[in-house]
């Protein structure tokens, strides 16, 4: 027969033994990274208490007993440990904070981006320069480039003369860039990979 209880604040399901005891069954089921209470099912755990102190080798039937008498919860948070640990804390202030985390690490972190830029076999100065530049900026930002040059009519009877261009602008950007792939022709196209300079 299932039922439920409060201990403190938190509500737990339970099904009711000979001893007539509340036994918890889970306090969140909704839990995906992390085993918490009666989902830990180790043999024996090391656990942690609340405070940071090491409470020692139990089962973990014994240390969701003593979180529930803090009013908190019993969490597995080092999994292939052995035995595992768990520790004893408010779960949805860890989530909280974890999220929080996660979220500071995903904006301070760099979206890497590979940018084309586009030449042709008679491309005047100013537009190579101008592409040069272009070039120049997406490589401080941290993006990766792909050149490439696309051969119209005629012009696939001159595919060395591509390999010109790509020569030229690859010394243009000298010192802010680093070739990945050399020029190659893949159907009417040449392209030519390049990323910035490593950090030393």
């Amino acid at each position: 027969m299932f039922g439920g209880c409060f201990y403190g604040s938190r509500f737990y399901h339970y099904h009711h033994n000979t001893c007539g005891r509340c036994v918890p069954i889970a306090s969140n089921s909704n839990s995906k990274e992390l085993e918490i209470n009666e989902q830990i099912r180790d043999k024996e755990i090391r656990l942690i208490g609340a405070d940071g102190t090491q409470m020692g080798i139990m089962s973990p039937r014994d240390a969701l007993r003593m979180a529930i008498d803090k009013d908190l919860d019993l969490v597995k948070i080092a999994p292939q440990a052995k035995p595992p640990v768990c520790k004893i804390l408010d779960y949805g202030k860890y989530r909280f904070e974890m999220q929080k985390k996660e979220k500071e690490a995903k904006k301070n972190q760099k979206v890497v981006e590979i940018k084309e830029i586009r030449l042709s076999l008679n491309i005047d100065v100013n537009d190579f320069n101008t592409k040069v530049n272009q070039a120049a900026k997406f490589l401080q930002q941290g993006h990766k480039l792909k050149v490439s040059i696309r051969f119209r009519g005629r012009e696939m009877a001159h595919t060395s003369l591509g390999l010109d261009v790509h020569k030229r602008f690859a010394e243009a950007l000298a010192g802010k860039a680093v070739i990945d792939k050399q020029p190659k022709l893949e159907g009417r196209s040449m392209m030519m990979f390049m990323s910035p300079v490593p950090n030393k």
